[in-house]
């Protein structure tokens, strides 16, 4: 049986030309393509500076040592996110503090942030969940009074908007973390960037990025085969011909968002019948524009037959790959063997205990949207 998925890369005959090119060439890694698609991205973004790496996971370790994160300090996020958002604290040797959720966005509350701020807490990381942007504003201010950092984890949100704003700006952040994972936006196969406006950061990002070495004009005074590592540092490099992949794609991203955009339309109008039983996304918002990583479908009866489970094995038997987006992180048994509550954000639970991801992608075909809505529609007649 063909299973749809929840989300799919999308490659045509110019990504793969591309990628072609870089390999026939004289360099396919640390070559003039990794700086060609920094620079893309710096434009999109409308920041000045973006450092790409080898995953967005290796992007938010790079952003959490770039902020000076390390044993004893506190770096407040969302518990709805993907495991490398609270791991990269850890990495640093500082503690992830788990903030509750805005139940109605799934976007970390700022309320919650507040609750939960100390002399220790040193970060902010709000997740901008699904490809909404979380609020920013109320965060920025928060963070500037306290004189905290804050890195936006945009790895859904690449595309995405706040208040005019594009995500990946650092209008209200000291730095942004994409990924390009096959199933994100655009992507590199694996891959991710840290966006900034601040030039320090950048610098430190760069260097951390290989191996904590600088070769600036101080370490050249020595000679031009001198380089200085500064810092404990890893390599996190991406390849030229995954750079040349991610400019491909970039020039894509307006269609993909578009189509993503549509799909989501389609959803709402065609479950709108179904509300009786679902929570639908909306479909805008006054502030903020919506990226549409994912379509997260809510139960509001989930007990008995009605049970997420026995909707998630219904369409998973009929060729549907839903997915659950996110179990709460501090559910975790790592996290649980080092203290975190199995229960300790109440609506991020409760939100956890209704929620299915859709199907959501730029090549998604209309029989197969249409294939989803009616497995959809005909377990809906079947509890009226």
């Amino acid at each position: 049986m063909n299973i749809i998925p929840y989300g799919r890369h999308f490659l045509d005959k110019t990504d793969i030309e591309s990628v072609i090119r870089v390999l026939k060439s004289d360099r396919i890694t640390q070559g003039s393509m990794v700086q060609k698609f920094e620079s893309a991205i710096a434009e999109r973004c409308g920041c000045k500076y973006a450092v790409v790496v080898s995953s967005g996971t290796a992007a938010l370790h790079l952003a959490c040592l770039a902020a000076g994160l390390k044993k004893g300090d506190e770096a407040i996020t969302s518990p709805i996110t993907f495991l490398a958002t609270s791991n990269a604290i850890i990495y640093t040797g500082a503690k992830p503090v788990f903030a509750d959720i805005d139940y109605e966005t799934a976007n970390i509350s700022p309320q919650e942030i507040l609750r939960h701020i100390n002399g220790r807490t040193k970060a902010i990381l709000p997740v901008h969940f699904a490809g909404l942007p979380a609020d920013m504003e109320k965060i920025s201010q928060i963070a500037r009074k306290r004189r905290l950092i804050v890195i936006e984890d945009a790895c859904h949100a690449l595309g995405a908007e706040y208040k005019g704003k594009k995500i990946g700006s650092c209008w209200y952040s000291d730095m942004t973390v994409f990924s390009f994972h096959p199933v994100k936006a655009i992507t590199t196969g694996e891959g991710g960037a840290v966006t900034t406006n601040n030039r320090r950061l950048y610098q430190k990002l760069l260097a951390l990025r290989s191996h904590g070495v600088y070769k600036d004009r101080k370490a050249l005074k020595k000679g031009p085969w001198y380089y200085e590592m500064r810092h404990l540092g890893f390599n996190y490099r991406i390849t030229d011909f995954q750079c040349a992949l991610g400019i491909s794609q970039l020039k894509k991203l307006d269609r993909f968002l578009n189509r993503r955009r549509q799909i989501a339309a389609i959803y709402d109008k065609e479950l709108a019948m179904a509300r009786d039983f679902f929570k639908l996304p909306p479909l805008e918002y006054p502030d903020r524009k919506h990226a549409w990583h994912l379509y997260l479908l809510r139960l509001k009866r989930h007990k008995g037959t009605l049970s997420r489970k026995n909707l998630f094995r219904l369409l998973f038997s009929k060729g549907v790959g839903v997915q659950v987006h996110y179990i709460p992180v501090y559910r975790q048994p790592f996290y649980k063997a080092h203290g975190f509550s199995a229960n300790a954000c109440p609506l991020a639970e409760k939100y956890y205990s209704e929620v299915l991801s859709l199907p959501i992608f730029p090549d998604l075909g209309g029989s197969e949207i249409k294939y989803v809505i009616g497995i959809l529609k005909e377990w809906v007649e079947s509890k009226i």
